[in-house]
């Protein structure tokens, strides 16, 4: 027992290395390295990430679903669900709105598709050249089985429905899952204690050995970004990114904007220092970053905003799920910029109605882009490309060649911000004195 401190000691000296955004960059920059220099070894380095990130994956269900039931629950019998609903949706829609008004003004402010060299417009077009023919073939596919060009309100309203919650949870349907989580917690919220008791430990079981799960998982981080990066730039090559720098370098610094807007409501809500805030977002924001999974983030956005900021456990913990999966701020913040771009792409005027209902349908995009990721998310902006007449078959493979770049930026925004909307859903902590000087100690 008497190595047991020291132990502990090092476990979060290293957690705290690993976890930094300087080790994180440090780790990307050197597997894009390796990727370059040594492309053949780097291409075989795949199977690290994969596994890394499906291991991740594993534990999402159960957690999430064990969070969300076991909290509301104990909020129904504490009478608190009925009153946060409605604080709940009215955070949703303005984070939402918000990002996707700052996101246009921002993009439009720095205009990266405007005033092309001649060399980058050659690059592009030979990009989209070498690979219209697969792109046409793979664009067909994608609007028919996957995200139907014709669909209404109605019908996205409908598939959110599990009729078999079993085949949801098999076929890893999120959202789904979360609805059936929803619905049946509120439902065990209604059963007596007495009767309830079991399964509330249970609950709780499967929700703290998902939770020792995920922060194991912590342990290979830094090997697994060099794995990720390596392999990615062994496929793609860096010629990509340099025609893209502009959309990327923009969509980067307004990723930037969104975090630092988030970190400050954050340290408000938490009335904490500035840099407190950002060490109690760093295990979040890394985890998002490493994995481009905000859904993998959930264990440690519970454990920043609950054990170290002093935020309600059993709101956080009902919380956090829920906007993981319903406020994709970061995709709406894609979307926004990405169509943007294509207009540019294209010669096309922007006018004021135009800038319009490209926010209003990223809004609504961002909510239907739950559980999709990569190139699926990526085809989302072509049906808001076609509500400007914008050709976005040809542009697609360009946003492909860059995705691994900006879906890094897209997580992390979208689970810091996630963070600062339970923040203000949450009442302010009770006891504040000395939670700064907290969370420099454990992070």
């Amino acid at each position: 027992m008497s190595h047991f401190p020291l132990a502990l000691t090092n476990w979060q000296k290293y957690r705290r290395f690993s976890m930094h955004p300087l080790t994180v960059l440090v780790c990307v920059i050197l597997g894009g390295f390796l990727g370059y220099v040594a492309p053949a070894i780097a291409k075989n380095l795949t199977v690290v990430g994969t596994v890394y990130v499906d291991l991740l994956k594993m534990i999402v269900m159960p957690f999430m679903m064990s969070a969300i039931i076991f909290s509301l629950q104990n909020l129904s019998h504490a009478g608190d669900t009925s009153k946060i609903l409605g604080r709940v949706l009215f955070v949703f829609v303005y984070f939402s709105v918000s990002v996707a008004v700052l996101s246009a003004v921002l993009f439009m402010l720095a205009s990266p598709g405007d005033h092309l060299s001649e060399s980058v417009k050659s690059t592009l077009g030979a990009i989209v050249g070498a690979n219209s023919e697969s792109i046409n073939l793979d664009m067909f596919r994608w609007k028919v089985d996957e995200i139907p060009k014709e669909a209404t309100v109605s019908d996205f309203l409908t598939s959110l429905i599990p009729t078999n919650i079993f085949a949801a949870l098999a076929s890893d349907d999120t959202l789904k899952a979360l609805i059936f989580a929803l619905l049946f917690g509120f439902a065990v919220g209604q059963v007596p204690s007495r009767v309830s008791g079991g399964l509330n430990q249970t609950l709780e079981t499967i929700y703290k050995a998902c939770q020792t799960l995920t922060l194991w998982m912590n342990f290979p981080l830094p090997i697994v970004l060099i794995c990720l990066s390596a392999s990615q730039i062994a496929k793609t090559g860096f010629e990509p990114l340099r025609a893209m720098s502009g959309f990327v370098i923009t969509f980067l610094g307004i990723s930037a904007v969104l975090l630092g807007l988030a970190v400050v409501v954050i340290r408000s809500r938490a009335s904490i220092t500035l840099n407190a805030a950002i060490r109690s977002m760093r295990v979040p924001f890394a985890l998002g970053v490493a994995t481009n999974n905000s859904a993998t983030c959930m264990a440690s956005m519970i454990e920043a905003l609950s054990d170290i900021l002093g935020f309600s456990k059993s709101r956080v913990e009902l919380l956090v799920p829920l906007s993981v999966s319903l406020l994709k701020v970061g995709a709406v913040a894609y979307f926004v910029c990405a169509t943007l771009f294509v207009a540019d792409l294209y010669g096309r005027d922007i006018t004021a109605v135009d800038v319009g209902q490209v926010i209003l349908i990223s809004f609504l995009a961002g909510f239907a882009s739950s559980g999709m990721v990569g190139i699926v998310s990526i085809a989302l902006v072509g049906t808001i490309c076609k509500y400007l007449n914008l050709p976005f078959e040809a542009a697609f493979i360009l946003f492909v060649a860059v995705d691994p770049i900006c879906a890094m930026a897209r997580t992390a925004v979208t689970v810091v911000a996630a963070c600062a909307a339970v923040a203000i859903i949450c009442p302010k902590p009770q006891t504040q004195a000395g939670v700064a000087d907290q969370v420099l100690k454990i992070i």
